[in-house]
């Protein structure tokens, strides 16, 4: 344990990684200092976390909502700093201050402060998989600049990074393949036929974890292990092939790693994002999580199946983007983005947000981005033509 307390950032910390993380922090009162917060609209939620945590920094997205909570905290005679902008979420994410910062801004939006964190080489603990959906090369080429240290938070990431060596220049010679552990979520069982008349609610009714609602609906159309695919390639350098994804119902094992001589490591825990988030924030070291353990003498059995193409029919765009041009998986993210977005907000149907993700990447020519300008800009095409291919589809 260092003498010192590390100082954490947490992007998006109204959100349920953003809340889960700063659980574990306010268990390790004397290791970890909460130095800046950030969410989008929720005024109320953020003021209550800063009242707790004291934060020099607290970021909103909006002139409206930043005004709000600096009167809010000025009755309150909190000295905290409020700042409002995207500009102000990369600076408290590369503060000369930061030790750590927690990257769980949902979307494209975390992707800059991401990158800014990465180059001023920071401890990055990345739950935001966009960031390498769609800065891929570039997110990655940033790290390495930087020499920031690089630990994933999904679950399954995480489960795979604590399988390996820790020497990562010994991966690339002993992985046979990389194995994502998926739910099903809540339609694993359901008739394909019946997936058109899906509702939200239902949808974000996850038999497992508790997430917010676009990771939800991403659980529903297994969208989000597509996602997962695409930044295992990333982070652990290995080839779309090298790469299977396998429906575990129980999400007890969240990942595996099969190596050259067929052994198997595995991960296993219960559902709960504190037990990956306190491995980041720790790490190497291990600390308490908060975490139930598991009970093995009264654990169900563990079952294990093939993801059903005509349930998930997205999952396959996963190794279709990565074959494709680079800058391909930032379009087939931003697609998924719109498409989830208008079925929550009931413009679109279930079993259409798969249409609308085809649909983009057929339309959309991506070329590998050199800049974070030019990812911006194919964001930007492929929102709009994904837009596009909604309004033509019925409600």
């Amino acid at each position: 344990m260092t003498s010192s307390p590390q100082r954490v950032t947490v992007l998006g910390s109204t959100g349920s990684i953003g809340v889960s993380t700063l659980d574990v922090i306010a268990r390790h009162p004397g290791r970890f200092e909460v130095f800046a917060l950030s969410a989008a609209t929720r005024v109320d939620e953020l003021l209550a976390q800063c009242l707790r945590f004291r934060p020099r920094f607290a970021v909103m997205a909006s002139d409206a909502h930043a005004a709000r909570l600096a009167d809010a905290l000025r009755r309150h005679e909190l000295p905290t700093e409020v700042l409002r902008g995207a500009d102000a979420l990369s600076q408290i994410a590369a503060h000369e201050s930061v030790d750590a910062v927690m990257a769980a801004i949902v979307g494209a939006a975390g992707l800059a402060p991401c990158l800014a964190a990465a180059r001023a080489g920071k401890r990055l603990l990345l739950a935001n998989k966009e960031a390498l959906v769609v800065g891929g090369d570039l997110f990655m080429e940033a790290v390495r600049q930087g020499g920031a240290p690089l630990l994933p938070i999904d679950s399954e990431h995480s489960a795979v990074f604590q399988s390996l060596p820790e020497d990562p220049s010994t991966w690339a010679r002993r992985i046979d393949k990389i194995i994502l552990t998926a739910s099903g979520g809540p339609f694993r069982l359901r008739e394909p036929h019946t997936l058109q008349d899906v509702t939200p609610e239902e949808a974000c009714a996850h038999p497992n974890w508790v997430m917010g609602r676009k990771i939800s609906v991403d659980s529903a159309t297994m969208m989000n292990k597509a996602l997962e695919v695409i930044e295992a390639r990333y982070l652990f350098g290995v080839q779309p092939a090298q790469i299977e994804v396998v429906i575990h119902p129980q999400s007890v094992i969240h990942s595996m790693v099969q190596f050259t001589d067929a052994s198997v490591m595995a991960q296993l825990g219960t559902p709960d994002m504190r037990v990956p988030i306190a491995c980041g924030l720790a790490w190497p070291e291990r600390i308490e999580s908060g975490a139930e353990r598991l009970d093995f003498q009264h654990l169900a059995g563990l079952s294990f199946e093939a993801p059903d193409p005509r349930r998930f029919p997205g999952l396959e765009l996963a190794w279709q983007s990565l074959r494709a041009a680079p800058g391909t998986t930032a379009v087939l993210n931003a697609a998924n983005e719109v498409a989830v977005e208008a079925f929550l907000a009931r413009r679109l149907r279930f079993d259409h947000i798969h249409a609308v993700n085809v649909e983009t990447l057929e339309r959309v020519s991506a070329s590998k981005p050199g800049s974070l300008g030019e990812l911006l800009e194919l964001d930007a095409r492929a929102r709009d033509c994904a837009q596009q291919a909604v309004a033509r589809r019925p409600a």
